[in-house]
Formats: C-alpha cells, sequence, structure tokens
C-alpha cells in the first residue's frame, strides 16, 4: 500500500513523539516538517529524516497529502483551513478548534472539496480503552448507567517553558485537558444529548515557576475549575470535573457503571492500561488482561488510521465528527455555567468502530 505523505506543520515539543512514531506505523511516511520558526523545522527534519519547509511550502506542495497541524489551540483552526483550502487533507492537535462555529465550518469546508478532517486525541485507540470498549461490548458490566472522569491537578506553570496559553481562551482544564476524557466516554457510551456544568477561576493570576520563564506573572482568562453533568443519548449519566486548582486528590481518571458491576479505566491520556472490572457479587477488582495492541505512548496511532482511511475507504475513528462533538460539549459546560440552564447539544457523532485486535496491520 503506498504509504500517504504527512507534512506537519508545528515543531513544538509535542511533535517529537509523533514523529517518531509516524516513523513506525502504516501506511504513513513523514515527509515535511515547518514551523514560523524555521530553525526549530529544519531541526526536526534533520532528525526524523525529511524536509523542513516554509508553512505555505508546504501547503502547496503536491506530494502531500495530509497535513498533521501542531500548532497551538488558537491557531488550528487558521491553519487547518488554509490546508483544506490546499487541497489537503487534515489531522488535527485537540481541541478541533477554539469555537463551535470555527469547528463546523472546517467540517463543511472538508465536505465540500472531499477531503478528511480528523483530531486528537487517539489515546482511545490504544489497548486500554480498546479493551474497555471490549468488556463493555460483550456485556461484562451489563447496560451502562453512569460514569466519572476526574483530571486534577494545579497546572502548567511549575514544569511548562511556556504556560501562558494554558490560561489563554482555548486552554484551561477543560479544553486542555477535557478531550481525553470526553472522546474516552464518547467512544466508549455514546454522544451526550445535553449538559450542564458549573465553572469558576480560583487565582486570577499565576506565576510561572518554571525556566526560562520563572517570575513572570500571567492573567487567567478561561474558567480553572469546570465540573459538568453530561446526558447521554442511551441514557447514561455521566460526571465530569477537570482542574487547574486541585493540589491534591485521591480520585480515579475514569470509571464506567453498569447494572451487573463496575469497570475501572485508566487515564485517558494514556494509550495503556490498567484495565479492572468487578460484578456484582465480586469482593475485590480483578485486573483484565489487556486484548488489544498499543500499550505505549502512540501518539500518531490517529493519523495513521486516517491515511488508513484514505487508502482503503471508510471512516477515520479519530475523525471530525467525534472531534467536533467533544468541543461542542466542553462549550457546553461552560455555557450551562454561564446561563444556569441545560445547554442541549446539537452535534451528535457515531460511536467509533473498535480497533481490530491485531492492529492497523491485521
Amino acid at each position: 500500500m503506498e504509504p500517504v505523505k504527512v507534512g506537519i506543520i508545528g515543531c513544538g515539543a509535542i511533535s517529537g513523539i509523533y514523529c517518531r512514531n509516524l516513523g513506525k506505523l502504516r501506511p504513513v511516511e513523514l515527509a515535511a516538517c515547518a514551523d514560523l520558526d524555521f530553525a526549530r523545522a529544519q531541526a526536526c527534519a534533520d532528525e526524523y529524516g525529511a524536509r523542513a519547509l516554509e508553512v505555505d511550502t508546504l501547503l502547496a506542495d503536491p506530494e502531500i497529502e495530509l497535513v498533521l497541524n501542531l500548532t497551538t489551540p488558537n491557531a488550528h483552526f487558521e491553519v487547518a483551513r488554509a490546508a483544506l483550502d490546499a487541497g489537503k487533507h487534515v489531522y488535527n492537535e485537540k481541541p478541533l478548534a477554539v469555537e463551535r462555529e470555527e469547528g463546523r465550518h472546517l467540517l463543511d469546508l472538508a465536505a465540500e472539496k472531499g477531503l478528511l478532517v480528523g483530531g486528537a486525541p487517539d489515546t482511545f485507540l490504544g489497548a486500554g480503552l480498546q479493551t474497555c470498549r471490549k468488556l463493555i461490548d460483550e456485556g461484562a458490566i451489563g447496560e451502562p448507567v453512569a460514569a466519572t472522569a476526574f483530571m486534577t491537578c494545579h497546572g502548567h506553570e511549575s514544569w511548562h517553558p511556556a504556560p501562558e496559553f494554558y490560561y489563554q481562551v482555548g486552554g484551561g482544564p477543560m479544553f486542555d485537558m477535557g478531550p481525553y476524557y470526553l472522546t474516552a466516554l464518547v467512544s466508549l457510551m455514546g454522544a451526550v444529548r445535553r449538559a450542564t456544568g458549573s465553572t469558576r477561576i480560583t487565582f486570577p493570576t499565576r506565576t510561572i515557576t518554571s525556566e526560562p520563564k520563572r517570575g513572570t506573572v500571567i492573567p487567567v482568562d478561561v474558567p480553572t475549575h469546570v465540573a459538568g453533568i453530561l446526558d447521554f443519548r442511551n441514557g447514561a449519566i455521566g460526571t465530569i470535573i477537570t482542574s487547574f486548582d486541585v493540589w491534591a486528590a485521591g480520585l480515579p481518571h475514569l470509571e464506567i457503571y453498569g447494572r451487573e458491576g463496575s469497570l475501572s479505566a485508566p487515564d485517558p491520556n494514556t494509550f495503556g492500561g490498567p484495565v479492572r472490572v468487578r460484578r456484582a457479587g465480586d469482593d475485590a477488582w480483578r485486573e483484565v488482561p489487556l486484548t488489544h495492541p498499543y500499550p505505549e505512548n502512540s501518539r500518531g496511532l490517529g493519523v495513521a488510521d486516517m491515511a488508513l482511511a484514505l487508502r482503503s475507504g471508510g471512516a477515520p475513528r479519530a475523525g471530525g465528527e467525534l472531534a467536533f462533538h467533544v468541543l461542542d460539549i466542553m462549550h457546553a459546560i461552560h455555557e450551562a455555567s454561564n446561563n444556569g440552564a441545560h445547554a442541549e447539544l446539537t452535534s451528535a457523532c457515531a460511536r467509533p468502530e473498535p480497533m481490530p485486535e491485531g492492529g492497523l496491520d491485521a
């Protein structure tokens, strides 16, 4: 199968793991790297055997079929739109876009041009959450009735070299980390029909304690503690908390509760386990062996899956409708808090097809 040639735009910290994995996954080939800082593009290209190009040159290159957009969230829309206008398929880092209207425009433009659009996270395609999907589909816990998802920490200014954007529009704990948890829930439970929530900004400023910007005070423009309630279309109820305001907690990452038992899922920001089940009548949790491949950090798996869809037909699992539905949910939670009422979701998506137990090469 002829590999799909991929061009990366945005050669920041996250690009390294994508580049390493694109060199191992099929049917993709890293062909070019671009960044507003050409020196970063050159360093990336040199390390991974690709060409370093200016952004406009990459977009105009007929060899590039798929653009992997690893820019910061506030640039996701403009870069993706330019790629689609150039006739390229697009896979965005999360979130798909900052605003709903931007996300919808990308889907409409892709449909108009006969192109594919998709986006991170692709962690739900890994061994851990695919094992959870198999257990749910086989009835291991019976009909799902509820779920909980928790991501709590005290923000990124203590370790990230440039944490400002985490506290600007398009950032915050929900838009930064929520996509992992919400994508996992939708892949396991299906679409959400309505949401409500409460949000707050606890600390109006943050002081960076990491290098090289130690001591810099940054304003906080987005809620940093977000609590949401989700009504799924299948009747289940979900609870999600994402926070940059918590010093310590003992909460689980993700749990699904069924009529006949409970499922403890792994951290949805990872690809592996552990996966545990406790059925009605059991006196302890039981760890379940992983049934699928890709337990290691496999960022780029969604890109390879999209490339396979391009070559073989079918829909990419980490596709645009899923990424847009997650964007819609995140906005709905914030809007419900602002308006003091439930927010009805206007988007929907099908549960992505499960991964083959033999992996993409099966």
